[in-house]
């Protein structure tokens, strides 16, 4: 059983930027992060495999990017130029295969709030 801890979140300005991190006890093969705002579902913010390969969701191109360090089985997500609507739970999701879609997510870590103010 693979376990992700990941610290991080917080409260930041519009504009402002974050930097995401989690940290797996095993070694996985694809990593990344999906969020889920209130009323909505979870959706895919980024993934990266262990080659990394990486997938965003159209909203964040352009401004967060995602990098991982094979040898602490750690994958980092930073975020730039955050708006009001990148609220939400950010939960760690890790697969020995994929985690796209999320129904093919094998782990989850137990979430961290980000907060965007206006």
């Amino acid at each position: 059983q693979v376990q992700l801890l990941e610290p991080g979140g917080g409260l930041v300005q519009a504009g402002g930027s974050l930097r995401l991190s989690c940290a797996a006890s095993g070694s996985i093969f694809s990593m990344g992060w999906y969020r889920q705002a209130p009323g909505k579902q979870r959706e895919l913010v980024a993934a990266i495999s262990s080659v990394g390969s990486t997938k965003f969701t159209d909203s964040v191109k352009g401004r967060f990017t995602i990098s991982r360090d094979n040898a602490k089985n750690t994958v980092y997500l930073r975020m730039n130029s955050l708006k009001p609507e990148d609220t939400a739970v950010y939960y760690c999701a890790a697969s020995r295969v994929t985690i796209v879609p999320v129904t093919a997510v094998g782990y989850w870590g137990q979430g961290t709030q980000v907060t965007v103010s206006s």
